[in-house]
């Protein structure tokens, strides 16, 4: 099971929510959050990379239990 985070360093740029809605929105201050606290399908998890990926100032990090993985680049 993997955990999607979004930092502080978030600009609120839309790139998540465009790439994978399902899994990311905006919050109430315009800044990026998960929608979901836990992914575990392929898919969720190929989304929530390409999201980190297209992050402009990469604040989206995946990780697994006990382990933080680095940011997709």
């Amino acid at each position: 099971m993997k955990k999607i985070c979004v930092s502080e360093a978030c600009i609120g740029c839309g790139a998540c929510v465009s790439i994978a809605n399902e899994l990311f929105d905006f919050d109430e201050s315009g800044y990026s959050h998960p929608l979901k606290e836990n992914i575990e399908t392929k898919e969720e998890i190929e989304l929530a990379n390409q999201a980190a990926g297209a992050c402009p100032v990469e604040a989206i990090s995946i990780e697994e239990e006990g382990e933080k993985e680095e940011k997709a680049a």
